[in-house]
């Protein structure tokens, strides 16, 4: 069976996708900075591996250690809800090393082996705030911008060698872990000028009717993965559809 390595698998989105592949029957991958093996199945076709995507050392390891990887989703990220005077420089870098970096040096990573044997797929995770911007989003944005910008380019270089690049952009998702606790730490440093602004707009957020759940993020990525005709990016989620139809896009 084909072998897929999944980054970020604690919670959210990852731990589902670990969970979706197991199921189908794919061998699987899971990484975690705290290597959690109770969350998922016992069998002999999941392996659990320590993985801190921001540290070179560690994703030459758990590469190593995984073998031979028919499909690697970069699931691994982290979320930042704040006007920029609120957004310190040091959660900013730290940011990027994850959510552009980390995914960077994942793909630089595997895409060797892929080369060699003409085949694979590698999934990158963004956000439909890059196709309409949100406020308090303004570092959150640029970091999965440049990611798209990266993942779409990759896609010309790997094409050649038989390797597929893809791109799935969830909505918003208020129910899991990554989305409360980006909310529960946007509280705490909102500087004043702009407290009534965010907060009515936080209000105005969570009133909307459209969101994206776990299952719609994991259909696309099994989407991605697993259909050789999917398109290169894939929007998750009723309200990342509806930004796609309003930006006038189309999986493409």
């Amino acid at each position: 069976m084909p072998k897929i390595l999944v980054t970020g698998t604690s919670s959210g989105f990852g731990l589902a996708t670990a969970q979706a592949f197991l199921q189908a029957g794919w061998d699987v991958v899971a990484t975690m900075r705290n290597p959690r093996p109770d969350l998922l199945p016992n069998t002999d076709k999941l392996k659990v591996l320590a993985l801190d995507v921001t540290s070179d050392e560690s994703v030459k390891k758990a590469v190593e250690a995984a073998g031979e990887i028919d499909a690697l989703v970069n699931n691994a990220g982290v979320g930042m809800l704040n006007v920029l005077e609120g957004s310190e420089m040091s959660k900013v870098r730290d940011l990027f090393e994850t959510n552009v970096f980390g995914a960077i040096a994942m793909a630089k990573a595997v895409l060797p082996q892929m080369r060699e044997r003409k085949a694979g797929v590698i999934v990158n995770i963004s956000s439909s705030v890059t196709i309409k911007p949100l406020p308090a989003l303004s570092v959150y944005s640029a970091s999965k911008a440049a990611l798209n910008a990266f993942t779409e380019s990759l896609a010309l270089e790997a094409a050649l060698f038989g390797v597929r690049i893809r791109l799935v952009l969830p909505g918003s998702a208020p129910s899991t872990s990554f989305g409360k606790n980006a909310v529960a730490r946007m509280g705490m440093d909102i500087p004043a000028p702009y407290e009534t602004f965010v907060h009515d707009y936080l209000n105005r957020l969570r009133a909307g009717t459209e969101v994206t759940t776990v299952d719609d993020v994991v259909q696309a990525i099994m989407r991605a993965v697993t259909d050789p005709e999917a398109p290169m990016k894939i929007p998750a989620g009723a309200d990342a559809q509806t930004l796609f139809r309003e930006a006038g896009q189309a999986e493409s």
